[in-house]
């Protein structure tokens, strides 16, 4: 497992090549945004941003033109691709780094969608708990989660690759960027209600695909 700093040293070194990965993690991330209801949105976190990809995708095709964006990144490498990456969307996009903790400094019930994508496989079991209950905060009343993230193969091909990836990571956990295979609707506790769970495999590797609204708390 990657230490905060190591996945920030790591990520400022990888840079745009991040993007290289959309063999695989484009078809899976169509199926968050085809689920995750981004034409309602208002105000969208997303925690690890990277190259700016998907903000750019969903600011230009899927949200109202009214809606706000916040861009998080651990590294200041990807921090500064995002910028110029949705410069032209202007004061309605704020791209910032952070420290790489899952604990965020924004108001709470500040956003009504937060999403993440190939990030939570690459956090500690704790880390992941915290950070989705940081979404829960974050979040407005009926607000959506949506994650995506590397899990165990869907296909005897993918269970292959799973053993290989598996096997380097845990020798060296940088020769995958730290990332290995996690079922992240285990995280997903009785405070959500998981509106679409999928399991979508590109080129023999399996991700799955998290979206759920928060649940109304109960009258008291």
């Amino acid at each position: 497992m990657l230490s905060h700093d190591e996945a920030r040293a790591f990520y400022d070194r990888f840079g745009s090549k991040q993007d290289w990965q959309r063999f695989y993690e484009e078809p899976a991330i169509i199926e968050l945004i085809r689920h995750g209801s981004f034409a309602e949105a208002r105000a969208v976190v997303e925690f690890g941003c990277g190259t700016g990809r998907l903000a750019e995708l969903l600011l230009q095709n899927h949200l109202p033109d009214t809606a706000t964006y916040l861009a998080l990144d651990v590294s200041s490498t990807m921090v500064s691709l995002s910028r110029d990456r949705l410069a032209r969307f202007g004061n309605r996009v704020r791209v910032a780094q952070t420290a790489g903790s899952p604990r965020l400094g924004e108001a709470s019930e500040s956003c009504d969608r937060f999403i993440s994508t190939y990030v939570l496989d690459l956090l500690a079991a704790d880390d992941i708990t915290t950070l989705i209950a940081e979404a829960h905060r974050l979040l407005c009343c009926s607000g959506r989660i949506g994650f995506v993230g590397l899990t165990h193969g869907a296909t005897p091909a993918a269970r292959l690759v799973e053993r290989l990836w598996v096997a380097v990571h845990r020798v060296r956990p940088s020769w995958v960027g730290g990332c290995r295979p996690v079922l992240l609707g285990e995280f997903v506790g009785s405070e959500w209600q998981v509106t679409h769970r999928a399991v979508v495999t590109s080129f023999a590797i399996s991700s799955e695909v998290v979206v759920a609204q928060k649940m109304p708390q109960a009258a008291t």
